[in-house]
């Protein structure tokens, strides 16, 4: 936060996304999508959220709708409007804004065709968008039809978990600083904790408590957090992490890197698991056991032999 506040960090990146050329910006995701399904990923959360005003976000989600259109891995498209408050407002008139003029506006563009949203986040962190904030944007987005899947808990405790529990958040990533009763809630409302070892390794964070999550019965997942700060493709890496700092075994990361973040996306009727009637996606590996995918760290580029989507092959190493 302190480089945040120093005008670095989301800002820095604003300024350059706003400057960007929408062609640019789909070339650059293009080819970070296709280093994600070289190491294996079949599916894509991709948000917005560098933009903080509408042209910028607008210009995002039609870069998102591009690289869903051409590509063969599978994307789930996140507005992220309010991942930080915009030089110049205040967070009340960033939550004007994004209620009242952006979340309007978008409709009418899903409605035209310009492009499909599956996800709305809030950055809910102190010096960005309090609880109450957070819980007025979440309810617009719901009334859009929107999945609640958002940033809580990360730096502070805020009590999002608990709030995500109460509104029925399909996800909450982070949650490096999540309470007991965030847990229990979290359980409770079956709302996925999608946990980001990566993030806490890079920004030196408090490890997410996956122990707990999971001898409580949360739905774990993990994600890879690609940004400019956690500049990670490998989910075989992330797993790694995850079995090494959080102490989850190779079975519980797998669970977690596939079924279970398909759930957290409201794709795991289609996703996550080799069943009749799901997508085809595979990943065909050059070891004795699948456990060589997690075990031999930052090696996946020769162990993965096949990359498979929708049943037809898409990478070969």
């Amino acid at each position: 936060m302190e480089v945040h506040n120093a005008g670095g960090g989301i800002h820095f990146t604003v300024e350059h996304t706003r400057k960007a050329t929408e062609e640019e910006l789909v070339a650059s995701l293009k080819q970070r999508l296709l280093s994600m399904l070289r190491a294996g990923t079949t599916l894509a959360e991709c948000k917005s959220g560098y933009g903080l005003n509408l042209d910028t976000e607008a210009k995002m989600l039609c870069v998102i709708e591009q690289a869903r259109r051409d590509l063969s891995i599978s994307i789930s498209s996140t507005y992220c409007g309010a991942h930080s408050v915009p030089r110049g407002k205040t967070m009340a008139e960033a939550v004007d804004a994004i209620v009242n003029d952006q979340l309007p506006k978008l409709k009418e563009m899903m409605e035209n065709g310009e492009f499909h949203i599956d996800n709305i986040d809030v950055f809910c962190e102190k010096g960005v968008f309090d609880l109450e904030a957070t819980k007025t944007i979440l309810q617009a987005g719901k009334e859009l039809n929107l999945q609640l899947n958002f940033h809580g808990d990360e730096l502070h405790p805020m009590h999002a978990a608990e709030l995500g529990a109460e509104l029925g958040a399909a996800a909450i990533s982070h949650l490096e600083e999540v309470s007991d009763a965030g847990i229990a809630a979290m359980a409770t409302a079956k709302s996925c904790a999608v946990l980001l070892p990566t993030t806490a390794y890079i920004l030196r964070l408090k490890t997410p408590r996956a122990r707990d999550m999971l001898d409580a019965g949360v739905i774990v997942a993990l994600g890879s957090d690609f940004n400019p700060n956690a500049h990670c493709f490998s989910m075989p890496m992330v797993m790694h992490m995850a079995c090494v700092t959080m102490r989850m075994t190779m079975a519980e990361s797998l669970i977690a890197a596939t079924i279970n973040a398909a759930h957290a996306l409201g794709r795991s009727m289609s996703h996550g698991s080799l069943e009749v009637g799901k997508e085809g996606n595979i990943i065909i590996i050059n070891a004795p056991r699948w456990e060589h995918l997690i075990y031999q760290f930052g090696n996946h580029r020769d162990i993965i032999k096949y990359v498979i989507t929708k049943g037809k092959i898409a990478h070969e190493n």
